[in-house]
């Protein structure tokens, strides 16, 4: 069995095979249960901050998804990889010279990592942003959490390659030996201890999602004013199921009700996971005028059910586009009712599919408010310009 996650065959073997929701609960209820010994990591969250626009410039924000640190760690294939993803963001980096980072779900490929401690790779994918001092903001995709699962080949001869334990008599460490797996409370809190880092926490209440939080864009003249507010959300997979759920639906209502009432300030959507919307735009054959990008090679996989977001967020004129991964295959930007549903580019070169890779850029203009996005890809060429608002 070829255990590299680089087909397309295996995404939709992967997206039609979803673990049923009576399988999901006992999971659930224990996954709350030790929420609950980790809950004093809350009490470290950092407060409210802001994404400050420098004065008289656009705001340059890049889009790095599905990186897939530590894919196929035991082999040479693997690590290459994530050398090749650093060189893809260091020269997008070095390209745009961006404000803002946002890492779009799938920064690392758990299932593949087979140490606990998942966060060395996350530490890895975001040194580039980090060497540079370039803030950034992350939300979880269905990789980043998901039960380690043994290759078939380590079950034939010559067996399971050596795994390389400390002993202390007959104790093993558990960090190097266990393959418990990194959940995304453990993965939050060791993001947001970087100064750098804007990620955070969501309310508990939202739980078994985390990254669900909003960001104001100010200008660096008028704080109090805001520009824009960036909304991310738990689009859930790997421990959990593949969905926005009702609460995080309605979290965010209560959300916008509160700091933006008049829908005045414009609103810009993260997520990993497309929702069952992005089906219904999306291009048949090639990519019509009415879409725009480069790429149109899969079909969209979305999450498992529509709960009441996209009602949501079509009904408020303040909405101008979600951006999402999980799609490697898919890079188009197309109109829905009121606001853009876009994907973002393969950034990484861990994952599957051998489509050229590159990010999504976005460049936020403030007095009048415009959104403008393009990709930039890894050769430096750039295309798929296009006006979001």
């Amino acid at each position: 069995m070829n255990f590299h996650l680089h087909s397309s065959q295996q995404q939709v073997n992967m997206e039609t095979t979803r673990t049923p929701w009576k399988t999901v609960l006992p999971l659930l209820l224990l996954t709350l249960f030790s929420t609950v010994q980790s809950s004093s990591c809350h009490h470290n969250q950092p407060s409210s901050r802001q994404v400050t626009m420098r004065a008289g410039a656009p705001l340059k924000v890049a889009l790095f998804a599905d990186l897939h640190f530590g894919e196929d760690a035991w082999t040479n294939w693997g690590p290459l990889q994530d050398v090749n993803s650093i060189k893809v963001m260091n020269k997008v980096l070095h390209d745009e010279t961006p404000d803002f980072v946002i890492y779009l779900g799938d920064v690392v490929t758990a299932n593949n990592i087979m140490i606990g401690n998942a966060s060395l790779y996350w530490d890895q994918a975001t040194l580039p942003a980090r060497n540079r001092g370039i803030p950034w903001a992350s939300v979880f995709g269905n990789h980043d959490d998901a039960s380690f699962q043994w290759p078939l080949h380590w079950f034939s001869a010559p067996g399971i390659p050596p795994i390389h334990c400390s002993q202390s008599g007959a104790s093993y460490s558990v960090e190097e030996c266990s393959f418990r797996g990194t959940g995304r409370l453990e993965l939050m809190k060791n993001e947001i201890k970087h100064n750098v880092s804007f990620s955070r926490y969501g309310p508990r209440n939202l739980w078994p999602s985390v990254s669900n939080y909003v960001l104001q864009v100010s200008a660096p003249d008028d704080l109090q004013s805001p520009v824009a507010f960036l909304y991310f959300l738990d689009s859930g997979g790997g421990s959990y199921p593949e969905v926005i759920s009702s609460g995080q639906a309605e979290w965010f209502l209560q959300k916008a009700k509160e700091i933006n009432s008049d829908s005045r300030v414009p609103e810009i959507i993260f997520w990993h996971i497309p929702s069952k919307a992005y089906e219904v735009v999306a291009p048949k054959f090639g990519i019509p005028k009415r879409c725009v990008g480069s790429i149109n090679k899969e079909k969209v996989a979305a999450q498992e059910a529509e709960t009441g977001i996209m009602d949501l967020l079509v009904k408020r004129i303040s909405v101008k586009a979600i951006f999402v991964g999980h799609n490697h295959g898919l890079d188009w930007c197309c109109p829905y009712k009121k606001l853009w549903l876009c994907y973002a580019r393969h950034t990484g070169y861990g994952g599957y599919g051998d489509w050229p890779r590159g990010a999504r850029i976005l460049e936020i203009t403030h007095n009048p408010f415009s959104l403008r996005s393009w990709i930039r890809m890894e050769d430096g060429n750039v295309h798929s310009e296009v006006v979001l608002s």
